[in-house]
């Protein structure tokens, strides 16, 4: 049985994931999922733990609950090295 990676939530200057939409300002940093990947890719409504900048959050995050699908249909996730410089340079 797989384990999860990525189950004990995270502060949001230290997340697992970073996705973003090229040319926009939305952004979700997970900092929890709930499930292994295996697990995701068989349950259409599977849900990260996210903390989500756009430009509807006047420069803030909302924090909650987003499906999985939702966010790999429409942001790209950013590579290892580019996620810390870009977490360290845009704090909470």
């Amino acid at each position: 049985m797989a384990v999860n990676a990525c189950a004990k939530t995270r502060k949001v200057n230290n997340p697992y994931e970073v996705y973003r939409i090229p040319g926009t300002e939305w952004e979700w940093r997970v900092l929890k999922k709930y499930q292994t990947p295996e697990r995701e890719r068989t349950n259409p409504h599977a849900t990260w733990y996210c903390a989500v900048k756009s430009e509807f959050t006047m420069g803030g995050y909302d924090l909650g609950d987003v499906y999985v699908h939702d966010v790999v249909y429409h942001a790209v996730k950013m590579p290892e090295e580019e996620m810390a410089m870009h977490v360290e340079a845009n704090p909470w």
